[in-house]
């Protein structure tokens, strides 16, 4: 089955690759900027729509999902880090404590939308200046939304997680699945 994807996160394209789809990515170009008094949860949410609308139309009977994904901590977005003092700032702020990770979506059939938003708890492990920084200098925290990858080196400092683990990802595909599946597309369980 093809997909249309409005958003050129590879980690997204890799997910619903994983299911079987042939993922044709067509990223939206937007600002992303929360509203004055936006919760993070509206914010994502709106982003998620705000991606579907602005991408290119798919053909005719291809299903289009756009998404985006915040790192919440008391009460602040922390999105991609701009540089690697950000980046150590960012790991300081959520080392040895919970955030909350939102994903917003918004997935399209036909004319037909259906769009919400998930949340999950993440807790990330202490970790000493020294250890922050190797992991700074590995690259990967440069392009994630609160400098670090579940799914990768990441890994190794998230001690638990409540709620969905794809969502920590950048797509939360239980949600995905029920939004397919009320638009008459069906996929295994995820």
């Amino acid at each position: 089955m093809r997909i249309w994807l409005a958003s050129a996160s590879p980690r997204r394209r890799e997910l619903l690759e994983r299911l079987g789809m042939e993922v044709l990515v067509r990223p939206a170009d937007l600002e992303e900027t929360p509203l004055p008094g936006e919760a993070p949860a509206a914010f994502v949410h709106r982003i998620a729509l705000d991606k579907l609308a602005a991408a290119p139309a798919p053909p005719a009977g291809v299903p289009a999902v756009a998404a985006d994904t915040i790192v919440v901590v008391d009460g602040d977005i922390l999105g991609k880090p701009v540089n690697e003092d950000q980046a150590a700032e960012m790991l300081g702020r959520i080392q040895g404590r919970w955030h909350t990770v939102f994903s917003g979506l918004a997935v399209a059939l036909d004319g037909r939308v259906h769009s919400g938003m998930e949340a999950s708890r993440v807790k990330i492990a202490s970790m000493e200046n020294g250890l922050i920084r190797w992991y700074i200098a590995t690259g990967e925290p440069m392009d994630k939304a609160g400098a670090y990858a579940l799914q990768g080196i990441g890994g190794l400092f998230v001690e638990r997680v409540e709620g969905s683990c794809s969502n920590v990802v950048g797509l939360p595909l239980p949600l995905l699945r029920a939004f397919f599946t009320e638009l008459g597309i069906f996929l295994p369980s995820c």
